[in-house]
């Protein structure tokens, strides 16, 4: 996903729900990206990002004829350039002295989170987890100085406040903890390698 002035999710609890919308939101504006499809449990997410204003057409335009439909949704203008990077997959390795962890119950409430915490506190997002294999919820895993890591993970739970499941910080991650966050977040995948 390239750079772009504002990114918006929809979270949709129904799929014919969510095409609709996509359709409608590519219909009403010029965006750079649309990304669409299916996540457990269920669930439709529309991702899309281009200028503010387009954005904002598109999401009105989406709500128009969807709205009764959307889980949940965020809008960020400007989003932090580190986020954009691990929506699309890049890992960050665990350096720093501690481990900030945000889970929510939405894929939108785990970016917001992400997004509040980077633009708040000079930390890293070492990786973010949305939806499959997660029955929908999102997780978040900041690095760096202790102080920074709490600033960050008390202004993400506050921007994804109501959709908070937990939030951790960890001073020092024991190195074995480490290396199995660094490896993967999924347990079946950890235990076929041993």
């Amino acid at each position: 996903m390239p750079y772009t002035a504002a990114i918006a999710l929809l979270e949709f609890g129904s799929i014919a729900a969510g095409i609709e919308a996509g359709d409608a939101m590519v219909k009403r504006a010029a965006l750079d990206v649309i990304h669409t499809g299916t996540v457990q449990p269920g669930k439709y997410l529309v991702l899309i990002g281009g200028s503010v204003g387009d954005v904002e057409e598109a999401l009105d335009a989406a709500l128009m004829v969807s709205s009764e439909h959307v889980v949940d949704r965020m809008f960020l203008p400007d989003p932090h350039p580190q986020l954009i990077t691990a929506l699309q997959g890049q890992r960050e390795p665990g350096e720093g002295e501690a481990l900030g962890i945000i889970e929510t119950v939405s894929v939108a409430a785990a970016i917001r989170a992400a997004d509040a915490g980077l633009k708040g506190a000079a930390v890293t997002l070492r990786e973010i987890f949305l939806a499959d294999g997660l029955g929908g919820k999102g997780y978040l895993l900041f690095g760096g100085p202790l102080v920074e890591v709490q600033e960050a993970v008390d202004l993400g739970n506050g921007r994804a406040s109501g959709a908070v499941i937990g939030s951790r910080v960890i001073a020092q991650l024991h190195s074995e903890m480490d290396e199995n966050l660094v490896a993967t977040g999924r347990f079946a995948t950890r235990v076929k390698a041993v």
